[in-house]
């Protein structure tokens, strides 16, 4: 046998035993999370039509997507993304419902980077979209979702840093960038080269209020009441005054639901889909250098689709949450239930009847006959390598 054929490509991991165990049940316990607060389990297919994604959608570049083909020729594609493939879901099934849907779902992206940096190219996530409901209200559920979620993975110390794309968007066309240097712009803005976003504007002839309001990319704030000030120099740029105001009602909203401790505002937030219209949001926390949770509203999404409609949603990276519940030594709870059952042929019976009930009532059961050369220090060696908790011996 060739001995690469052992191992995993690049970029994407075996999960196994305990880990497995307990990515399993932090899924599980998430998800009934998001349905308590009304939303329906869908799944949909791991990849889709190139279409789903193309460039006018706004998602993943061309170049980073694990493209195919199948038989009649079509362009086929590994989803890098969630969203997308929700809004194809709901222009297809739902097109002329009218009231809010509430969907929630989990599964893997894959993404073809080239540049890792400890990142994987196979990830799972697990999220939900609220489509129908353009309020602030509908931010603020799904933002309170994202935070009981967190606590309930037993995070306590994280932040939700929300923007809002008609910010930047507004400040980019009143200065009157072109797209590749509304790129440019944004490249500096995600890598937090604030210094470089001054050098940029400084060829350019901006009139005083615009640059004071490019200087508060950089701050972060928190609260809304923070940034009243901000929006008396942002009255002559409509689409950033009106992002500020819907901030300062979201604001209102996150007080109401007790969420505000884990909540700042970041103006300079900037996200590489641009697909998103409203407010965008990241989750992080100690032990990861990437977000934990990524999520914003797109109202125009669903328009390359067919309908339209208002909609917003978000994703836990389950694996960047995994990692930062490891470094940050917070247990995640995996099978407690576990048992193995060792029996020697008079005791067959008995062994079977026995771990019969014990799976009725919920408990974990391995059956295994003992073998001969094999002591009662073996098995018990067994166990604790799987992650066994009890041993139980019947005529051995």
């Amino acid at each position: 046998m060739k001995q690469h054929l052992l191992y995993t490509p690049e970029g994407v991991r075996d999960i196994y035993n305990g880990e497995c165990e307990k990515k399993l049940y932090l899924e599980e316990k998430l998800h009934n999370i998001l349905r308590t607060y009304g939303y329906h389990p869908i799944q949909t297919p791991s990849f889709e039509f190139f279409e789903v994604f193309g460039k006018e959608v706004g998602t993943t570049k061309s170049k980073d997507l694990y493209k195919f083909f199948d038989r009649e020729g079509n362009t086929l594609v590994l989803r890098p993304d969630l969203t997308p493939s929700i809004a194809r879901f709901v222009a297809n099934y739902y097109m002329e419902e009218t009231m809010p849907l509430r969907f929630c779902y989990k599964g893997n992206t894959f993404i073809n980077t080239g540049s890792l940096q400890g990142r994987l190219r196979e990830c799972t996530q697990l999220g939900s979209e609220l489509i129908g409901d353009r309020t602030p209200d509908a931010d603020a559920e799904i933002l309170s979702m994202v935070v009981e979620c967190l606590l309930g993975a037993g995070l306590k110390d994280f932040q939700i840093s929300i923007g809002h794309a008609g910010v930047l968007r507004g400040m980019m066309e009143a200065a009157g960038l072109d797209e590749d240097e509304e790129e440019r712009l944004r490249d500096l803005i995600r890598n937090h080269n604030f210094f470089g976003v001054e050098g940029f504007l400084a060829s350019r002839h901006l009139d005083a209020d615009l640059k004071q309001l490019f200087s508060m990319l950089g701050q972060l704030y928190q609260s809304a009441d923070e940034f009243r000030e901000v929006k008396k120099t942002a009255r002559k740029y409509p689409d950033v005054f009106g992002a500020l105001e819907h901030l300062e009602k979201l604001q209102s909203l996150v007080l109401l639901y007790g969420i505000d401790k884990y909540i700042s505002f970041d103006l300079g937030v900037v996200s590489s889909y641009q697909y998103y219209s409203g407010i965008i949001f990241n989750g992080y926390t100690f032990g990861s250098g990437e977000p934990i949770v990524k999520g914003g509203r797109y109202d125009k999404l669903l328009n390359h689709f067919g309908k339209d409609a208002p909609a917003i949603g978000f994703v836990i990276v389950i694996d960047q949450l995994m990692a930062a519940l490891a470094r940050q030594n917070i247990p995640t709870p995996g099978m407690q239930k576990n048992q193995l059952v060792v029996y020697d042929e008079a005791h067959r019976e008995d062994a079977i009847i026995y771990a019969k009930k014990q799976r009725a009532s919920g408990c974990s059961v391995e059956l295994v006959c003992c073998a001969d050369g094999l002591a009662r220090d073996d098995y018990q060696a067994y166990a604790k390598r799987n992650q066994i908790a009890r041993v139980q011996f019947m005529g051995v």
